[in-house]
């Protein structure tokens, strides 16, 4: 009996193919792998912010249409006789279980930093056997977002012992970065500012690694509170008649903590 989510597979790729026909769609006719390489990302984008709000329906959507995107990028290189789809989930399968030799060949580790450990090993056995570049960091895609990649360049550092021993190390190393930057921002060397902000904000995200905590998501978690309260601002200065843009900031501070309090039962113990 066939899998219904294989049947889907087909049909969607039947869509693909009928919008790519001669006489289909001009838009979807005129697309490369490259330039659906930005919808891709916009759309991967939508989908974890659908999976983060735990909003259902809203992931569906999205996962179905990345996956669009997936299986129309793998069409056109299987026209260009390049691969097929077929081609690529068998190396992701092959991948997996290779790297995951603690589930499929009998492989044990002591602890969870062991077995990252060995997945590094595995990986960076794979690129010498292709003649692919050899360093730790090669297949770090260059276009992450900063916060993420500081994320992950930290971890895999981790991975071979290349960092701090305690957290308390972290620390001061943040409190460090920190001093040269207040020493830097009271001068005007512009170039020597960016230079500590960025050193401090690496230094952070390894702080919040140790701690279990994602950078991008805990500033992406601060940016929404941030815009949730400033709207709940505006809205109170338009319930009372207000103009918000005129009002003192001591009023827009009184605002700002009326949203704040409103968020917690009882008006207490608010986030900052």
């Amino acid at each position: 009996m066939e899998d219904p989510g294989c049947a889907a597979l087909g049909a969607l790729r039947d869509v693909i193919d009928r919008l790519t026909a001669p006489d289909g769609c001009p838009w979807d006719r005129e697309q490369t792998p490259e330039s659906l390489a930005e919808y891709l990302i916009e759309e991967s984008h939508e989908l974890a912010a659908a999976l983060k709000a735990g909003d259902v329906a809203g992931a569906r959507e999205e996962l179905g249409d990345v996956a669009f995107l997936l299986l129309f990028v793998a069409r056109l290189f299987e026209r260009k006789g390049q691969f097929s789809l077929a081609d690529a989930l068998d190396e992701n399968r092959a991948k997996m279980i290779r790297r995951h030799p603690h589930v499929f060949a009998g492989e044990t580790f002591p602890d969870l930093d062991a077995q990252l450990a060995r997945w590094e090993a595995i990986k960076r056995a794979e690129h010498e056997a292709s003649g692919a570049p050899q360093g730790l960091f090669a297949s770090l895609p260059p276009s992450l977002p900063p916060l993420i990649k500081a994320y992950r360049i930290h971890s895999k550092a981790a991975r071979v012992g290349f960092t701090w021993a305690a957290d308390e190390e972290v620390e001061q190393q943040v409190e460090s970065e920190w001093l040269e930057w207040l020493d830097v921002a009271a001068g005007d060397d512009t170039a020597a500012q960016r230079h500590e902000l960025g050193d401090m904000l690496f230094s952070l995200v390894e702080l919040g690694r140790r701690k279990g905590i994602k950078a991008n998501d805990a500033l992406d978690a601060a940016t929404a509170r941030f815009l949730r309260r400033f709207a709940r601002m505006e809205e109170l200065a338009r319930g009372r008649g207000q103009d918000f843009t005129a009002l003192s900031l001591d009023e827009k501070d009184e605002l700002w903590n009326e949203a704040k309090a409103e968020e917690t039962p009882g008006g207490a113990g608010a986030e900052a």
